[in-house]
């Protein structure tokens, strides 16, 4: 990279990343005291401002909104719940997809491709990629998904990473939330990228209406390499880079995972699960997934299980809030901590038994609590 170039990125820029990095500074320039003043007053907005910047699609305040729900502060908490309120009316209305698929896939690269085509068609489009945390920061690893380059580029798409923080299968926390800011915001396509196969794809299934799995030929036994649960959970299975000499083999893999449907999963509503090819680099296939799933959503609106699964969803999303705080609750006790760093020692010495262990912690939470 040149000096020219160079001048342009932060410090704080991973070491191979492109010109397609997100966040792109000029050094050596002296701040501006508007700037800093703007930049302040947008970190004070009230609830208000964030609920109408919202509505309005302005996108520094989109993602100032989502940032605030991702928050573990707890003013931030109560602020972002004042603000989820406020929109709830503008919820709901978009179809929320689940993207998700063997490490090579190109998932990313269908997205984009995908997304192009949608926009293109005249929908508005927010993509919620899941990245990993990093065990040391807790950060995103993945930054702005820099490989949806064009993607981001486009006036009605809006992308956002959000770090995993540890949670079940990589699945961000508040990605529920951030849906419905999105929705809110005017998007109706709403898709949620995975990091890979594993438990997210459960959490994720959760929360979406339609559960794309994406897959490739010739990746060894073509049963073998993804788990039998994660088949059952799709809605279709797209076999990507269905070109060049590979389309025939596509082909095959295609018949052999409609094979493995018919055994896996019944009818659900009305629908039945498809299987595809398509190819992200050349586009063909990409408007069969998107005519396969608008026949989705009508099948299932007219049949009341698209409402049905939101609804359940919806206490699914009530219930494990609600865990989520207890487990909080419960490790962030004064004597809990206190007794918590002794006990583990004594379980991993084998001088106490863990059940032992976990009644001594509940005592001490529920004796303060009394």
């Amino acid at each position: 990279m040149d000096e020219k170039e160079n001048k342009y990125k932060p410090d704080w820029t991973p070491e191979n990343a492109g010109k397609e990095f997100a966040v792109r500074v000029v050094k050596g320039t002296q701040p501006n005291k508007n700037a800093t003043t703007n930049s302040k007053r947008r970190n004070d907005l009230t609830v208000e401002e964030l609920t109408e910047g919202v509505l309005k699609n302005d996108r520094v305040i989109l993602a100032r909104a989502i940032t605030l729900i991702e928050s573990q502060s707890e003013e931030h908490r109560r602020k972002a719940a004042s603000v989820l309120e406020n929109i709830l009316p503008h919820t709901g209305k978009s179809i929320r997809i689940g993207v998700t698929g063997v490490p090579g896939a190109g998932k990313s690269t269908l997205i984009e491709t995908f997304g192009l085509y949608l926009i293109k068609h005249g929908h508005k489009l927010a993509v919620l990629t899941i990245d990993p945390s990093s065990a040391l920061s807790k950060g995103s690893i993945l930054g702005d998904k820099t490989r949806m380059e064009k993607l981001s580029g486009e006036e009605n798409c809006f992308i956002r990473p959000s770090p995993s923080g540890g949670t079940l299968g990589g699945v961000a926390r508040k990605t529920r939330e951030t849906i419905s800011v999105c929705e809110a915001a005017g998007y109706d396509v709403i898709i949620i990228e995975t990091v890979g196969v594993g438990q997210s794809e459960i959490t994720v299934r959760s929360m979406v209406d339609f559960f794309l799995l994406v897959l490739i030929a010739g990746a060894g036994d073509e049963l073998q390499g993804i788990k039998k649960g994660i088949i059952e959970l799709a809605d279709m299975i797209a076999i990507n880079k269905a070109d060049g000499d590979n389309k025939q083999k596509a082909e095959l893999a295609r018949a052999e995972y409609e094979n493995a449907l018919h055994y896996l999963r019944s009818e659900d509503g009305g629908w039945r699960p498809k299987t595809v090819t398509c190819s992200a680099l050349t586009g063909e296939g990409v408007p069969q997934i998107w005519e396969e799933i608008q026949r989705f959503k009508e099948i299932m609106q007219n049949s009341g299980e698209f409402e049905k699964r939101r609804s359940e969803q919806n206490l699914e999303w009530m219930f494990t809030l609600l865990e989520e705080s207890i487990k909080q609750k419960f490790y962030s006790h004064p004597k809990v901590r206190n007794a918590l760093s002794l006990l583990r020692e004594k379980v991993k010495d084998g001088k106490l038994l863990p059940t032992k262990a976990a009644d001594e912690l509940l005592s001490a939470f529920y004796e303060q609590n009394e």
